[in-house]
């Protein structure tokens, strides 16, 4: 084991909620070291849909994914939050005076007074098309996410799913693809209704196809792939020529060990308070995704809230005899002294 790392917070995910914490607790003076089992910062926003817009950050009409998370990064900057990729937190443990060990399956040990769990939907794999002899086609024509919308431009294009992701996509690729189709094992979807609408009116005019029913087997000659056969719930069977198959049927998550930690769950996420998002355990918060309580969004902005909220809560768990100030960005100077804009 090497030597403990020693820290006020170690946070536990580096999608928007963690990296979002880095920010807050930066303006309080806090600092923090910043955990993810990925090899880059971003979760489910960098890993699943980096270039999906997002539409209700604050005064962003539309944000991608991905340059959100690259807009995060830059914010945080000044308080020089210590990152540590690839590495999966496998142990936390309270110990008797009051302070966390902290421990990587890479080999990471850390010290530190509190922790912020933020992650998501925990450690997740997207759900896969059940076909067999798919998988060798994984990442070349069959895909879960879209990491570069231009790769499906010009391309013969099926998508699998009925619910945000696939049908924004659908809509997305229904002008740029040289032909498409939508795949959905039923006639209602779980995606936004005008997203439906939009979905039926390019059907109805003929730009798009929609077959209603499942993947039955695998187009292919030899190591060239050409398509996928799709079983109708009507009992009919289709042969659709592809060049590129995405298909958007959700997360797998799991908590992995988390959930051997003693936290409070409920539903596979962890019970916070909503004064301070602090868990069942003090010192450990939790934010984004991955918490529960009476009331919850799971909305990215949400998720900024939670993180503003926990950053005072840290703050009086680790300094309790501190009086807390509301400082404010615009005026005060201490601020502007952690900001980095002395000066301005």
């Amino acid at each position: 084991m090497s030597t403990s790392i020693q820290t006020e917070v170690v946070i536990v995910g580096a999608g928007p909620c963690g990296l979002f914490q880095v920010f807050e607790l930066g303006l309080l003076g806090i600092k923090a070291h910043l955990v993810d089992s990925l090899a880059h910062p971003g979760g489910q926003c960098t890993e699943l849909y980096p270039e999906k817009p997002i539409y209700d950050i604050p005064a962003l009409p539309v944000c991608g994914a991905q340059e959100l998370i690259d807009r995060l990064l830059e914010q945080i900057k000044p308080f020089g939050a210590q990152m540590h990729f690839g590495h999966e937190v496998t142990g936390l443990t309270k110990r008797e005076d009051g302070r966390f060990d902290v421990v990587t399956a890479g080999g990471l040990h850390f010290d530190t007074g509190t922790v912020v769990i933020a992650g998501g939907v925990g450690s997740f794999q997207p759900r896969r098309l059940g076909v067999e002899g798919l998988d060798v086609f994984e990442g070349k024509n069959v895909f879960y996410r879209v990491k570069s919308a231009a790769e499906f431009h010009g391309k013969h294009v099926v998508i699998f799913g009925g619910g945000d992701s696939a049908l924004d996509w659908t809509l997305d690729f229904a002008d740029k693809a040289a032909s498409l189709t939508l795949v959905h094992r039923r006639p209602e979807f779980k995606a936004a209704p005008a997203s439906v609408a939009k979905m039926q009116e390019l059907v109805a005019a003929g730009r798009i196809k929609f077959v209603e029913g499942i993947a039955e087997g695998l187009m292919a000659e030899g190591d060239a792939f050409k398509g996928i056969r799709v079983k109708g719930t009507d009992g009919t069977h289709h042969e659709l020529a592809a060049d590129r198959v995405l298909a958007f049927f959700g997360l797998a998550p799991k908590l992995g060990p988390i959930a051997e930690w003693g936290l409070a769950l409920e539903k596979k996420a962890l019970v916070v308070d909503t004064e301070k998002f602090q868990t069942n355990v003090p010192g450990i918060f939790a934010v984004g995704d991955i918490n529960t309580y009476p009331g919850k969004k799971k909305l990215i902005l949400s998720g900024f809230h939670e993180a503003a909220l926990a950053a005072f809560g840290i703050q009086a768990h680790l300094y309790p005899a501190k009086r807390q100030f509301l400082q404010y960005t615009t005026t005060s100077p201490v601020m502007h002294k952690r900001l980095g804009i002395e000066g301005e």
